[in-house]
């Protein structure tokens, strides 16, 4: 059939990736695959072109390349049935706290390669951060064939996959982290007059503004805030009021204990 992916899952995170791709042509919509137990997710896949299974199995037959989308709790389940018939594949998971060890022994398959991922949700726009396993049995053909793909949807990092649960703190968490910044720092502003969707627009645009001139200047970001710091100026007042409330260790702290959890997911 000519399938390169087939997504075993197709959630918001799954769909993110699979319209992502073949928004930007990367792939095409004939050339990806989906199964999922819910109607509706699959009618939403059929909409963008690709194929739809009634049978995971089917699915991972007819598919190159398998991309596990599931929630954790039902990963062993899935990893169990098709481990029959995922043998000389290349499996990408981005089943959170999921290791390369667990994964395998649920598939109770040797014969199988296997890369760990871990995106997030701004992967949806084009701006998403994709963790990958640089320990990876991925044949190097695949390897990159999986960057490219990922690298058209936003940034990605080979890291260790010991270093998983903490990439799931601060890139997967971060979003929510960021949006309740992002919300915090409209309300200020609608506080002193400023109208809701007015102060929403000029707080997101600031905060994106700002990753911006970090990742395209090189800039330390203490640096970036030094920068906008003058003398007795306004900015240093707002500066002091986030040390007092410890705005720091606070974001440390929220991305320590998502680490933690994830280091606990099974």
């Amino acid at each position: 059939m000519g399938i390169k992916l087939g997504f075993l899952g197709n959630g918001n995170m799954g769909y993110a990736i699979l319209k992502g791709l073949i928004d930007r042509k990367v792939v095409k919509p004939e050339e990806t695959a989906v199964y999922d137990i819910l109607p509706a997710i699959t009618e939403r896949a059929a909409a963008l072109g690709s194929s739809v299974f009634t049978d995971e199995t089917e699915l991972v037959k007819n598919s190159d390349m398998i991309l596990a989308a599931v929630k954790p709790q039902t990963a062993r389940a899935l990893f169990e049935k098709i481990g029959g018939v995922v043998k000389d594949k290349l499996l990408i998971s981005i089943v959170a706290g999921y290791d390369v060890l667990t994964i395998r022994e649920a598939l109770n398959q040797s014969d199988v390669r296997i890369l760990r991922v871990m995106p997030n949700t701004p992967a949806m726009v084009g701006e998403g951060v994709f963790g990958l396993d640089v320990h990876t049995d991925a044949k190097p053909e695949e390897k990159e064939a999986v960057e490219g793909w990922l690298s058209s949807l936003g940034i990605v990092e080979w890291v260790d996959e010991s270093l998983f649960p903490v990439v799931t703190g601060l890139s997967g968490g971060g979003p929510a982290y960021v949006a309740m910044f992002i919300e915090a720092l409209a309300d200020g502003g609608v506080k002193y007059g400023l109208k809701r969707d007015v102060a929403l627009r000029m707080a997101a645009q600031t905060v994106l503004g700002s990753a911006k001139l970090v990742l395209e200047s090189g800039t330390h970001p203490a640096v970036v805030k030094d920068n906008v710091c003058s003398p007795a100026g306004t900015t240093i007042e707002g500066v002091q009021a986030l040390e007092d409330g410890a705005f720091r260790s606070a974001v440390i702290k929220a991305v320590e204990k998502s680490t933690l959890k994830a280091l606990n997911l099974k």
